[in-house]
């Protein structure tokens, strides 16, 4: 464990910067044992460490956006015992998380809605009558996404005391004009300019003649210093900037946010940090360092190296698609990698477009496309999809527009948690008018479902898959909107995409134990092929459908409400879904035995109900 001072407010600026070295050596040796967000935790050092001298976690509201870069704040929080435990089951998120302490003020885990959150907490203690601060810790690449700018617009017109830290890690916000701009801000932030800036506002505000001076030098200030400096935007909308400043000096850093704290209405604080900071794998390759998996610390190397996935299969395939049908394009919002898009990128870089994290903004765009001929392709985690709904309802779907949405990270996720599990999508996309929804099993499925999606269905149209990889089931799509997969007489097992690998094995397990489980694949989930079900079910007189979504208009549910209304409701049907919680954080395979979808919760089930009946027929008898 780390030797944290109990009060940083009290410890010296050599103590700070010893203190920001111990955490910068915990962050590499932690997530190389659990994984997670590294380079942008790494580039955070030195601010968080400033952040919790100046300001008290406990009773002010400090706000991470994305939330990834919350690491050190854990650690500074009393969590630092816990860190070998991050991500895992049971252990603590790699996110905020208010259930974990007072000192998370906020979940986050979507990018750009730190200051919208802020504002209104802000707001909320003016009512109130409190007195606590409000920092918001906003990362240059959530100014790409729109809610950022909603947020900073009402919070510089609010009047609201409140501080945004703009972490720029590499994006530039606005060309400084060469050497003067930085010689400037650096005067702009000297202990003695800062002093002499608070005394004299203070004196010159005393008398009549003192303000009427004040304003003067100040528009001269201002006229100036928005020729030379990048600020304009922010003071524009009515904040204080500050900066920009080195993010990596904790001694500057922690004066400048002292300023800053006595500073009246909103305030921010510009800062420029290196992503990757201090660890050499990570400073040259931030984006391999953003999320990873275990690694050797003292080389870099993952220790599991990525195989085939998914997210690659897709990949593949809509580059040979996109060789065959120039009209396609490719659509990712900042997740270029991580969809599998790198290949279609460099094959086609003319019809290949990264809109930054603009969810909502990628969806219309897509319904422009396609409005005017082209097929565009948004490849997109289920989690982030979730931030454009009102988009496909009124951009795609009222137009009936044919736009293709590859939704990856469908399911259960894993270490990240409850912000990205991707089990929205089953329920929300359902509702969109127009929509058909497939979800295939295997890669040579994912092939069949892309190519299909494109070419012969009519409106939006979305195929849904998980993170990693195929399972024993390897089958191509014979075009059926279900399949049955195994033959059986006692029971129907249902489900979709890879839990067809969970139902087959549970089906040859309960065959040893005389149980004769069908097995029904389904392909495509909207619209919900309920009477391909209802079949099966009639021949073994009960379904038993699986799925790794919300119960609220899951397809288990669908199916069910399409039996009632047809007066079909003979055959029992059991639902087993994630219920109304959001799993927590953990493998996939532990969330599933929580969430009793695994291979020997469904072994049990059947087993009990089968031994119940036979125990109630021979009493009946």
């Amino acid at each position: 464990m780390l030797d944290i001072p109990n009060n940083l407010h009290l410890i010296t600026d050599a103590e700070a910067e010893a203190l920001c070295g111990r955490l910068r050596q915990r962050l590499i040796k932690t997530v190389s044992r659990t994984g997670g967000h590294l380079a942008s935790n790494l580039g955070a050092v030195e601010l968080t460490v400033a952040l919790h001298r100046v300001f008290a976690p406990e009773r002010d509201r400090i706000l991470f956006d994305v939330g990834h870069q919350c690491y050190c704040h854990k650690m500074l929080t009393g969590r630092d015992g816990a860190m070998e435990e991050l991500r895992s089951f049971g252990g603590i998120s790699g996110f905020p998380k208010p259930g974990e302490s007072v000192c998370d003020a906020f979940t986050v885990g979507h990018a750009s809605t730190a200051v919208s959150a802020a504002v209104g907490m802000a707001r909320a203690r003016t009512l109130l009558g409190k007195d606590y601060h409000v920092i918001a810790l906003l990362g240059d690449g959530a100014l790409t996404g729109g809610l950022a700018y909603e947020g900073l617009s009402d919070a510089g017109d609010s009047g609201e005391r409140l501080l945004v830290v703009l972490n720029d890690n590499g994006m530039s916000i606005t060309q400084s004009v060469g050497g003067v701009a930085e010689h400037l801000a650096r005067q702009r932030l000297k202990p003695q300019y800062l002093s002499f800036k608070r005394g004299y506002r203070r004196v010159m505000q005393a008398f009549s003649l003192g303000r009427h001076i004040y304003k003067v030098t100040h528009k001269i200030k201002t006229a100036v210093k928005e020729t030379l400096l990048p600020c304009s935007l922010f003071e524009d909308m009515g904040f204080t900037y500050l900066g920009p400043v080195d993010g990596h000096d904790v001694r500057g850093l922690t004066r400048l946010m002292t300023y800053a704290k006595e500073l009246e209405g909103p305030v921010l604080l510009h800062v420029r940090t290196v992503k990757g900071k201090g660890y050499g794998p990570a400073q040259e390759f931030p984006d391999r360092f953003h999320g990873v998996g275990r690694f050797d610390p003292d080389t870099g190397e993952l220790l599991s190296k990525g195989g085939e996935s998914f997210s690659s299969a897709f990949g593949r395939a809509i580059c040979d698609l996109g060789e065959r049908d120039r009209r396609i394009c490719a659509v990712t919002a900042a997740m270029q990698p991580g969809t599998g898009l790198d290949g279609f990128a460099k094959a086609f870089p003319q019809r290949f477009f990264d809109v930054g994290i603009a969810e909502g903004h990628a969806v219309t765009m897509c319904a422009g496309m396609a409005k005017q001929g082209m097929i565009p392709v948004f490849a997109v985690y289920s989690t982030f999809l979730q931030r454009s709904y009102d988009m496909l309802i009124h951009d795609v779907a009222l137009q009936n527009l044919h736009v293709v949405f590859c939704v990856d990270r469908a399911g259960l996720v894993g270490e990240d948690g409850e912000t990205h599990h991707g089990v929205f999508d089953v329920g929300f996309l359902d509702t969109i008018p127009g929509m058909t929804v497939l979800a295939p099993a295997s890669y040579a499925e994912l092939r069949n479902m892309l190519e299909y999606a494109l070419f012969q269905v009519k409106g939006p149209v979305a195929v849904r898959y998980p993170r990693g990889g195929e399972g024993a089931y390897r089958e191509s799509w014979d075009g059926q909107p279900a399949t049955v997969v195994r033959s059986g007489g006692d029971v129907t097992l249902a489900g979709y995409g890879t839990q067809v690998n969970i139902l087959l094995e549970a089906a040859e397990r309960l065959e040893r134990e005389n149980i004769s489980a069908e097995v029904v694949k389904l392909n495509v989930i909207t619209p919900t092929p309920s009477g391909e079900l209802y079949l099966s079910a009639e021949r073994t007189g009960s379904l038993w459908f699986y799925e790794e979504s919300m119960d609220f208009n899951c397809v288990g549910r669908r199916v069910a409400a399409d039996w009632a209304v047809g007066d079909a409701m003979a055959s029992r049907i059991t639902l087993r879904n994630l219920g109304d919680r959001v799993p927590t954080q953990g493998t996939v395979d532990q969330l599933r035995r929580m969430n009793s979808l695994d291979v020997e919760s469904i072994v049990r089930q059947i087993r009990e109900v089968a031994d119940l009946e036979k125990t109630t027929g021979r009493s009946s008898g």
